[in-house]
């Protein structure tokens, strides 16, 4: 049971992200849901007033847009989806400031593109504003850039983005809402507790709504990211009434998903999480016990393979001879180099390299193990 858990953890939690998807945001024309809206906003302010410091994560840009230009679909070309986001995301933030400053807060707009998140020192920016908006009565509402987001508009899907934000906070929870009641087991019922991940994903449902491109499979990825780094994650039903009162107050609702026993640091959660890899490392069996039961850093060794182009300092995947993902870590060498110096000793590494060298291919500090151990 999940009591427990949602006592300790929801109850005492002083810093939350909300994720709020499109389908959720929309009624059944289509058009923002400005009441359900304002009954968020009631929610969320009660947490401030508490002292709880909440980060919104908000869709409904596009579906917005779409109400203002009075589209009957949802575009599929990418220009006119940008086009469309721009003109809906002013619209959405009226709306979100109508209804925070009736609790005298103020809605802080933040959109966000991928190399916001993958660039350290903005990461590191991102981070310290939104602490400097909690302080000051602002309230961040986030969403991811549309109007400049080419690569399909997203990060993968607002459902990642919103876990991205909460590793980089720090938060202790992490609140997909949506339109269905959690994750479903095989007869259909609700699952109160997933304590692992990767064994529930054959429950999932393909698909995603008409309103956004998220499904059941974002919402596990997201869930995963925020439980390996050591925080809880919870998908519930948006619609249940007072859904964000009760969630916080260790309510049985939606399901919970239990962290990992270890906590990331903030700069692990950028290396593990937050960095997509330029390249992958395969490597022995010796290279994995060392990483893995051993605390040590990477040497070149142990290392069978190199795929892919990067540069030094690069983020790169380090995985097992049978295609599992162990670790992830800033690299001290790039591809062609790693090539060069890959299976051989330290001691070889200047005379083919013709320079000195570093002792390590990836450092222990620069490495996050994100194997289950």
């Amino acid at each position: 049971m999940s009591v427990k858990l949602r006592q300790d953890v929801l109850t005492n939690a002083r810093r939350i992200v909300i994720k709020l998807g499109s389908q959720l945001l929309t009624n059944a024309k289509g058009e923002l849901d400005t009441r359900y809206m304002s009954r968020i906003a009631d929610q969320v302010s009660e947490l401030i007033q508490d002292g709880r410091q909440v980060t919104l994560v908000s869709s409904g840009a596009i579906a917005m847009g779409r109400k203002m230009l009075k589209l009957e679909r949802r575009p599929k070309d990418v220009g006119v989806l940008q086009a469309v986001a721009s003109v809906g995301q002013t619209g959405l933030m009226d709306r979100w400031h109508d209804f925070f400053k009736k609790h005298d807060l103020h809605a802080a707009q933040m959109l966000l593109t991928r190399d916001d998140i993958e660039d350290r020192n903005r990461y590191l920016n991102i981070r310290n504003c939104i602490g400097e908006l909690h302080e000051i009565g602002g309230v961040p509402i986030i969403n991811e850039n549309d109007t400049v987001s080419v690569a399909e508009l997203r990060f993968g899907d607002n459902d990642v983005l919103a876990a991205l934000v909460a590793n980089a906070l720090g938060a202790e929870a992490l609140i997909l809402l949506s339109v269905v009641d959690g994750l479903h087991d095989d007869n259909d019922q609700p699952l109160d507790r997933v304590d692992d991940v990767n064994a529930v994903r054959a429950h999932i449902r393909q698909g995603t709504s008409t309103m956004g491109t998220g499904g059941m499979v974002t919402k596990l990825e997201a869930a995963r990211m925020v439980t390996d780094a050591g925080e809880v994650a919870v998908i519930a039903n948006g619609r249940t009434p007072n859904v964000i009162r009760r969630l916080m107050s260790g309510e049985k609702l939606g399901t919970v998903f239990m962290p990992r026993p270890r906590r990331l640091g903030q700069r692990q959660r950028w290396i593990g999480q937050a960095v997509r890899p330029a390249g992958t490392l395969a490597v022995d069996d010796g290279a994995v016990k060392a990483l893995t039961q051993q605390g040590r850093s990477l040497l070149a060794t142990g290392i069978t393979d190199v795929v892919g182009q990067y540069k030094k300092g690069d983020v790169v995947v380090v995985r097992d001879g049978r295609g599992h993902e162990v670790a992830r870590g800033l690299i001290n060498y790039d591809s062609d180099e790693t090539r060069v110096i890959m299976g051989k000793k330290t001691s070889q590494f200047e005379a083919l390299l013709g320079r000195s060298a570093y002792t390590e291919v990836v450092h222990r500090d620069n490495l996050v193990i994100t194997s289950a151990v």
